[in-house]
């Protein structure tokens, strides 16, 4: 399972860097009105615009200009004139050090070097600069989940572990909390399997916002995985997650509705979750980890052709039946295979 990098931590919120630069030329200037009006112009000439005045502040010395260049250029997806922006500046400004040990890890803007992607994150996790102190939990969130996929070193969970027990600092909202929830996976997927743990850490991973950690606890109180079992609580979790945006929990709420016999709300629920299978896309819009969502949406297929093939909840179409078979096996082979064993067996 691929987990994905933490989103550069900002010392004060989590506005863009282009609402940034805006806020700054404000303050320095009473002239511009396109700052004090953003929705009135495009966001291509917003983006110039920023440019323009990062550029006057380079030529001026100020030394976090090439990391606000950097950062703009990263947020609009430029990533390769990103990379050139955070190499000027690396060695000045742990910010931009922490993004280009993202870009190398990822590859982006560059083939991935996750070595190189590492030794990044270690001089943050290192140093005693002041100015790297907001970054740590995040650069051990990022190096522990080099050494839990194994991506330039070999593969080792108890230093992931570790890693992702500094970055989840007893659950702190301020720290990492993709590190919490990951701590939430680790413990499920270890052998043996700790699953009071597992439901620990998802519990302050959701506590702190994590929709990933939202979906499993769902799943957790419905099939009594580390805790008691508990309907409500099951259902407030999924329906909550899915209403932010989780396709893994919306692939459940279709399996859960088909098995208690709502076929008609199953199928046209169903419907609406595979409206996108794009997995990179809906992962990039809701921070979810692309294995899960490929999950949900294979499951959601299979429960619609099912319906299709037995005429439950909706008119019987062979055809769309083997459409949507087909789309569940190339979207998760395994999960595909697990429920067509099920229903072989009679048991969906």
């Amino acid at each position: 399972m691929k987990l994905t990098s933490e989103p550069l931590p900002q010392e004060s919120g989590s506005e863009t860097v282009l609402r940034t630069i805006s806020k700054i030329h404000s303050a320095e200037s009473e002239a511009a009105k396109w700052v004090a009006c953003p929705q009135s112009y495009s966001h291509t000439f917003l983006v110039a615009r920023a440019d323009e005045l990062v550029d006057k502040k380079i030529n001026a010395g100020e030394p976090l200009a090439y990391f606000l260049k950097g950062q703009l250029y990263f947020e609009e997806g430029w990533y390769e004139d990103a990379l050139l922006q955070f190499e000027q500046s690396k060695d000045t400004d742990f910010q931009s050090m922490y993004q280009l040990g993202v870009m190398y890890y990822d590859g982006l803007g560059t083939p991935p070097d996750p070595k190189k992607g590492m030794e990044y994150m270690k001089k943050i996790i290192s140093s005693d600069s002041p100015k790297a102190r907001h970054l740590k939990f995040a650069a051990a969130y990022n190096l522990g989940r080099a050494y839990w996929e194994g991506c330039g070193t070999e593969i080792l969970e108890k230093e992931a572990e570790r890693l992702w027990q500094i970055a989840a600092d007893h659950g702190n909202p301020k720290a990492s909390v993709k590190a919490q929830s990951a701590l939430g996976m680790l413990y499920s997927a270890t052998h043996p399997k700790d699953l009071k743990k597992a439901f620990f850490w998802h519990s302050e991973a959701c506590g702190n916002g994590s929709l990933e950690s939202q979906g499993i606890l769902g799943l957790m109180y419905l099939y009594g995985n580390g805790v008691r079992r508990n309907l409500k609580a099951a259902l407030e979790c999924l329906n909550q997650a899915s209403d932010r945006g989780s396709v893994y929990a919306k692939g459940h709420l279709v399996e859960y509705y088909y098995r208690r016999k709502f076929f008609t709300k199953a199928a046209e629920f169903a419907k609406r979750v595979i409206e996108n299978d794009n997995v990179e896309e809906i992962a990039k819009a809701t921070d979810c980890v692309p294995f899960y969502i490929a999950k949900g949406l294979a499951m959601a297929s299979f429960y619609l052709a099912r319906c299709f093939q037995l005429g439950l909840g909706t008119k019987p179409d062979e055809a769309l039946a083997k459409k949507y078979y087909s789309k569940a096996c190339n979207l998760d082979p395994a999960v595909a295979a697990d429920l067509e064993l099920t229903a072989n067996h009679g048991r969906i």
